[in-house]
């Protein structure tokens, strides 16, 4: 059984003692403690079960690779599913429960999977689901989405909450075992900036635990002299429970940092995403033990060597009484060395190699230990936790020798270095034969803009698994780092570890390596995702020859783990199947993040009323004084209407309407989008923006303009006033300004670097008014300080002045095709200025109006609206607005994609005018139906409304859309079907309803 040993556990205070739940029964463990290491305490083997066999599942390893041991933690607002115990820190009231299994972890139905293994293998769910057609929708689709997932699903608002955090530095170290703590001693002692980052609570990574001498004194001095010297540094930064997830372009890494996750309901955030900007990256992850494949090797108390060894040395914990050690290394042979120094059993250990020589066998031998060379384990007895195993030889067919009893097994296949931070930015592999992993190959490295190293891979992570040769790795990583930022390092002696010298290990992928198909059918690859050994070896008869598509075929590698243990195993497998060197099978894509990472973190502060902090303009509060009722435009709230006492909102936009057109109207235009475009080529940018010229526009006029994609696809509209003889203001959309400024920022980064252009978007510098109806002028007047009349400021012009002792920038511009100013003015004298205009404009008749007010004008006059005559699939030509396109330009964004055929097509649908016969409303979106039915069973349409609105200038309702072949149909019929039954008909018209020759707006 697995126990708290008496004596030890370097990490644990046996003075705070803490409990917990596990599946509602009550445990003890130290202060110290991961969650997985109480649960071994207290012999809990049976921690869940797996995916699609429902298997037993137990605790394999001890950090962030474990595939088996995810639990349900928390409950109501701080449950969290798939949090891997291995890792989760204990504390005092922590509960957790089991996953994956019905009515209980002890007795699951979803067993009987494993009893019909053999009818479903890899893959079968592409051949079982297709027949019989209709059985998809009622029968097999709804067994999917029951069987999918491991974890339930959080019901309860998070209780938490998440911060980030933004950090620079010259050197980020990724973790802090000693061949990281080398590597920032020394880039920290040549000056440089550095953040070491380990995901553990503690500082040493393995050496502590090994044994490991460095310069004649145990690891544990090293580290804490590193860490003193580290943290005397004002340039160093020290960061514990920080997992550096992601690195991606010029130096960008993202972490993870845990900050109360151990301290629930302290106050503090529960967790922190770092995003760091690094001048150089060292990887100093380390490397991860790999499993062996044999029959049973996914049976509770089957764990990696190195975790057991962590367990007994970290946390006083024993997996079990007598613990068989299998292997193909010397490092496996600390292990077992470990457990007989703790006082524990060791039967044997099975060598799978024909010569064991070396320090670690002979010490091993001489605590007694029984070591059995050329074997291997046949099986492992046992079903919800090991009682035995059978031996026989390794070079043999399967046929057992001997059984062993034991109730633990720790295997080690020999060592991966973790290269995923290497290779997240597209650093390249090597095999490297003799130690049978993938390393770094320091020959094609993620580079910078200069074509040098960013990532720079030291100790273990890089191959180097020996502690001297680790060390000594190290100390050349953090020099070349500091080095490539132009920094000197001091000269100083590495340090030196003293080590037993190990032999060579011998890759073993299957054992026995003659093993027959019912013991491959039990050798496990992917734990979680329930992979065998012969599931690989059926994709390649199968003809899945290329790694990603065995991948996708076996799901080998696409656990929650993402292939930590597996991979390597499942690779070489692969490889014997198809008679290959696995350097030519290659590897998977390793991708972000390295862990799983909490959506809580990816969005920080980012929930409830600041999920998208809202933008209101400085005219804010006066709308609310007002009753004004807001709709969002984009991130802005924007009065939609100003109802009054007994009026609904319709009745309010009638009045509005009607008021502007008859008087006066004030509109809070502040939202609308402005950007700055300067430089010698900034009219040849706006020319490559914009489908007509904008370079040849005088200083002091404006210009209405079109943006498209590169597709040809309407983007945005607005008008763009030349300001001078290098500068341009353009308005967006309120909802495109920061999309458009990104899009203008997009192409002078990545096409037209080199263009003197620069760009600023001031649409929160400046608030901005529409001053509309008959008697905006004699407002305006009234103010007075500068010029506004017809002669002065022609419409289509603007000009800069004073009004009422406010600066300001007039345009004469018109969205409502009446008699219209739009004045901006510094968003600091907003307020005051629209109080003025107010108070001012109350004997000509003032009111303020909202968008929707703006929207019935805009439509009566048949100026389209972006997002409403717009989806991403209109083009210019489709609205009619052909005379905005520039024929003589040779090219700007959008013109090849228009020029396409299905984009020329005359039968696409065009913007026209529709007037209902008895002057009602078109239902908003309807389309319009044409003679027939489709292969669908459908009827055909002709034509959808993409704007409609009752006109209280017209007296009946108006509607814009785009039709087949519209404007050549002007007079026609069209027939819209209405929700619930019924149509309306429509006659096709010009899309401009009000004063069609624009006599009012340029009065």
């Amino acid at each position: 059984m697995s126990t708290r040993l008496a004596r030890g556990g370097r990490l644990i205070d046996r003075g705070a003692a803490q409990e917990f739940t596990f599946n509602g029964k009550r445990m003890k463990g130290f202060k110290g403690d991961t969650l997985a290491a109480a649960l071994l305490a207290n012999d809990q083997m049976l921690v869940g079960r797996s995916f699609k066999y429902h298997r037993p599942r137990g605790i394999v390893a001890s950090g962030a690779e474990e595939p088996n041991a995810l639990v349900n933690m928390g409950e109501g607002g701080r449950f969290e599913p798939n949090q891997r115990t291995t890792t989760t820190e204990l504390f005092d009231g922590l509960t957790a429960t089991s996953q994956n299994h019905w009515p209980s972890l002890e007795f699951d139905v979803g067993v009987v999977n494993n009893y019909a293994a053999r009818f479903l293998p890899a893959g079968f769910y592409y051949k079982t689901f297709i027949h019989p057609r209709a059985a998809w929708k009622h029968l097999f689709e709804p067994i999917v989405r029951q069987s999918a997932g491991l974890g339930k699903v959080p019901k309860d608002r998070d209780a938490d909450r998440y911060e980030q955090a933004y950090a620079f530095c010259d050197v980020l170290v990724a973790g802090g075992g000693v061949a990281g703590l080398q590597a920032a001693l020394v880039a920290g002692r040549a000056g440089a900036r550095v953040i070491l980052l380990e995901q553990a609570p503690h500082w040493g990574g393995r050496a502590p635990v090994d044994g490991v001498e460095i310069d004649g004194k145990p690891a544990e001095a090293f580290v804490e002299a590193a860490l003193a010297e580290l943290s005397a540094m004002e340039n160093v930064t020290l960061r514990t429970r920080c997992m550096a997830f992601g690195v991606y372009d010029h130096g960008y890494v993202l972490a993870e940092e845990r900050v109360a996750d151990h301290t629930p309901g302290d106050g503090r955030p529960k967790k922190r995403l770092w995003r760091i900007r690094a001048g150089r990256i060292v990887s100093a992850t380390g490397a991860i033990e790999r499993p062996l494949s044999f029959a049973g090797n996914d049976i509770p108390g089957v764990m990696l060597a190195s975790a057991v060894r962590d367990y007994v040395v970290n946390w006083a914990v024993s997996p079990g009484d007598r613990t068989v050690v299998v292997t193909n290394n010397d490092d496996a042979y600390r292990t077992a060395i470990a457990l007989k120094e703790a006082g524990l059993d060791v039967p044997a250990v099975i060598d799978a190699r024909p010569n064991v020589t070396g320090d670690l066998p002979a010490k091993a031998r001489a605590l007694g230990i029984r070591i059995e060379t050329g074997s291997a384990i046949v099986k492992v007895k046992g079903s919800k936790r090991v009682t035995g195993v059978a031996i026989g030889l390794q070079a043999g067919e399967g046929a057992a020798r001997e059984e062993i009893a034991c109730d633990a097994v720790a295997m080690s296949g020999g060592w991966s270095p973790v290269v995923h931070l290497w290779s997240h930015c597209g650093g390249k592999l090597v095999w490297d034969e003799a130690a049978a992993h993938f390393r770094p190959d320091a020959a094609r490295p993620p580079i910078t803009h200069d074509g040098s190293a960013m990532v720079i891979a030291a100790g273990a992570a890089n191959g180097a698994l020996p502690a001297g040769e680790c060390l000594a790795d190290a100390d050349r990583a953090g020099a070349e780092a500091a080095q490539a930022l132009g920094m000197k390092p001091k000269k100083a002696k590495a340090p030196e570890a003293a080590a037993p010298a190990e032999a060579r290990m011998e890759p073993v992928w299957i054992m026995p390596q003659g093993a027959g198909p019912a013991l491959r059918m039990k050798m496990w690859l992917d734990y979680q995702n329930d992979v065998k050994v012969s599931d690989v070896q059926l994709a390649a008869r199968e003809g899945y020859t290329s790694v990603e598509h065995t991948k996708r075929y076996t799901t080998l590698g696409m656990a929650t783990d993402q292939g930590k243990l597996s991979n390597i195993n499942g690779l070489a497998v692969l490889a014997d199947s198809l008679n290959a060197e696995i350097p030519q099978v290659g590897t998977t894509t390793f991708r972000p993040p390295y862990t799983p990472v909490t959506i809580g973190a990816l969005a920080g502060e980012s929930r409830g009323d600041i999920f998208q902090p809202l933008r209101r303009t400085p005219m804010h509060a006066w709308h609310e004084a007002q009753g004004a009722y807001f709709e969002p435009v984009g991130l802005w709230r924007r009065p939609y209407c100003y109802p009054r006492a007994g009026e609904t909102h319709e009745q309010a936009v009638h009045r509005e309407v009607t008021n502007t057109r008859e008087r006066l109207g004030l509109l809070d235009a502040s939202t609308l989008g402005k950007i700055i475009v300067k430089g010698p080529d900034a009219g040849r940018f706006l020319d490559m923006l914009y489908t007509n010229v904008m370079s040849s526009l005088p200083v002091g006029k404006c210009r209405y303009g079109l943006m498209c994609n590169e597709q040809g696809f309407l983007s945005d509209d607005g008008v763009v006033a030349r300001i001078d003889e290098d500068t341009w203001l353009c308005h967006t959309t309120s909802g495109g300004a920061d999309r458009i400024h990104a899009w203008m920022e997009d192409w002078l980064q990545c096409e037209w670097w080199d263009w003197k252009v620069y760009t600023a978007n001031v649409t929160e510098q400046y608030a901005q008014v529409a001053v509309v109806g008959p008697n905006a002028r004699k407002l305006l007047e009234k103010l007075g300080g500068m010029d506004v009349s017809r002669e002065a400021l022609p419409f289509m012009q603007w000009a800069d002045g004073e009004l009422g002792g406010f600066r300001c920038r007039v345009y004469r511009i018109s969205f409502s095709g009446e008699l219209s100013y739009e004045i901006a003015v510094p968003a600091s004298e907003g307020m005051a200025f629209w109080k003025a205009l107010n108070d001012a404009g109350a004997e000509f008749g003032a009111m303020p109006y909202g968008t929707e007010c703006l929207h019935v004008m805009r439509a009566e006059k048949g100026f389209i609206m972006i997002g409403d005559e717009t989806d991403g699939t209109v083009t210019p030509l489709d609205l009619c607005l052909d005379w905005a396109v520039s024929k003589k330009k040779a090219d700007f964004l959008g013109k090849r994609g228009m020029q396409r055929t299905y984009l020329a097509n005359p039968e696409r649908w065009k913007l026209v005018g529709l007037e209902t016969l008895d002057g009602s409303v078109i239902p908003d979106g309807a389309y319009a139906v044409a003679p027939g039915v489709n292969g669908n069973g459908q009827r055909n349409t002709e034509g959808r409304v993409t704007s409609t609105y009752y006109s209280p200038t017209l007296k009946r309702g108006i509607a814009m859309g785009l039709v087949r072949r519209g404007p050549e149909r002007m007079g026609e019929t069209v027939e819209f079907p209405k929700v619930g039954g019924g149509s309306v008909k429509a006659r096709i018209v010009s899309p401009v309803f009000y004063d069609k020759d624009g006599e009012k707006q340029n009065v």
